[in-house]
């Protein structure tokens, strides 16, 4: 059965994951460290792994797999979960395959070591946007209809 995993720390989509979850009515894990609020929602489960780095990536790498969906920000774990069959998004709705990966790696690899060179160059980036909202629920609808394919 498909399941909408999503790396909750920081995610600027969990209402957005819930929604499209209820609709096709699929579990959706919300992995944290904590202090999230639970959902009501039957469909919703919270995970709280213990702190410490990337716990929730390794929760989540070790059990999403063919037929599943990933939200996350972290490129790492987008990287050990489109290897182990599962569909992957962005918040923005920025779809991470087998074809882009790669490259989405190497860039944010360069962009840390650009970082690190020049103290200067920290944070920044665009407000999250009601357009990244809405192309992010687009997109998930497209990938969870995709997912329960794979499956099938």
């Amino acid at each position: 059965m498909t399941k909408i995993y999503v790396d909750a720390d920081a995610c600027p989509v969990k209402a957005e994951a819930e929604k499209v979850a209820t609709r096709h009515k699929l579990p959706c894990l919300f992995v944290c460290n904590g202090g999230l609020r639970p959902s009501p929602n039957p469909l919703v489960e919270m995970v709280f792994v213990p702190d410490g780095p990337d716990v929730a990536d390794m929760w989540i790498a070790d059990r999403a797999g063919p037929g599943d969906v990933v939200v996350t920000g972290d490129i790492p774990l987008a990287a050990k979960v489109v290897a182990s069959g599962a569909r992957v998004l962005k918040h923005n709705g920025e779809a991470l395959t087998e074809a882009n990966i790669g490259n989405v790696l190497a860039t944010r690899d360069l962009m840390a070591d650009l970082r690190a060179a020049d103290p200067f160059r920290q944070g920044g980036g665009k407000a999250f946007s009601k357009a990244d909202r809405s192309r992010f629920l687009d997109a998930l609808e497209r990938a969870v209809q995709a997912a329960k394919r794979d499956v099938t």
